[in-house]
């Protein structure tokens, strides 16, 4: 994991490019998934930024320092579907953090372009922290085992042979992940509470022309994916993830509660 952490990192690109060059052919590198066609977004309430702002912002990002944003290393493409609705599906770009060897964390934007939304969070966990969950938490987080093994989720950019070392890892791993903005009903604002999402457990789930539309634009073959993954175990399942597969599942309501402290 370590080899994908730092190939993905910006700051470390020159350090590993050497690195990299030994085992990977240079055409794998420099061609394979390089990037994505722009999808077409909606644009958000307001009117266009204005010269200040555009200034202000240039100067803030020149002069400040934002660790947590450096930190972010990988980047992932797949899809989550509302807990309680399988007919609601989304891409969701992750842009993700590695903490540890066991704990990741990252940001979810509806697509990897500069005027994206940000839709959500997701963190994910090895199978050895997730054994370590009550049987209540456990029904929050969803298994990643299906979204590797079929090729679905993706890590754009990254050669073959990084990437299969990177789903290896991944295979045995658990995501629990909220949505905060349900682009898929309000592109204008993120109206609502977050809601509990889900990943796909087998074929046929995800609807195809969302899966088409996606490896379009990155230029890839989601059964190639699935093909050149087939070597990786499949893991055995822990109990208690997936919840949604027995008919219910938890999901945030809106719900007016008592305050129990109030200053005066």
């Amino acid at each position: 994991m370590s080899f994908l952490h730092n190939l993905a990192c910006r700051r470390c690109f020159n350090r590993t490019l050497a690195a990299t060059l030994v085992v990977a052919p240079f055409a794998a590198i420099a061609g394979r998934r390089a990037g994505a066609a722009d999808r077409k977004l909606a644009p958000v309430p307001g009117g266009p930024t204005s010269l200040r702002s555009n200034v202000l912002d240039t100067a803030a990002d020149t002069l400040q320092v934002k660790k947590p944003i450096d930190a972010m290393s990988e980047y992932l493409n797949g899809f989550h579907f509302y807990a309680d609705d399988l007919g609601r599906q989304v891409e969701a770009n992750h842009f993700c953090t590695h903490l540890s060897e066991d704990f990741h964390q990252c940001v979810i934007y509806e697509a990897n372009q500069k005027n994206a939304r940000l839709i959500g969070i997701e963190y994910i966990v090895s199978e050895k922290i997730f054994r370590t969950l009550p049987e209540e938490e456990r029904k929050l987080w969803h298994s990643h085992d299906y979204e590797v093994k079929s090729g679905m989720l993706v890590a754009p950019g990254v050669p073959d042979i990084g990437e299969h070392a990177f789903m290896a890892d991944l295979v045995t791993t658990y995501g629990k992940t909220w949505h905060t903005w349900q682009v898929d009903r309000d592109h204008d604002l993120p109206l609502g509470i977050p809601q509990l999402m889900m990943g796909f457990t087998r074929d046929g789930q995800i609807r195809q022309s969302l899966l088409e539309d996606r490896d379009r634009r990155f230029g890839i073959s989601t059964p190639d994916e699935k093909r050149n993954r087939a070597d990786i175990p499949t893991p055995q399942i822990v109990p208690g993830a997936n919840a949604w597969q027995g008919g219910t599942t938890p999901q945030i309501q809106l719900v007016d509660m008592p305050v129990k402290t109030i200053a005066h």
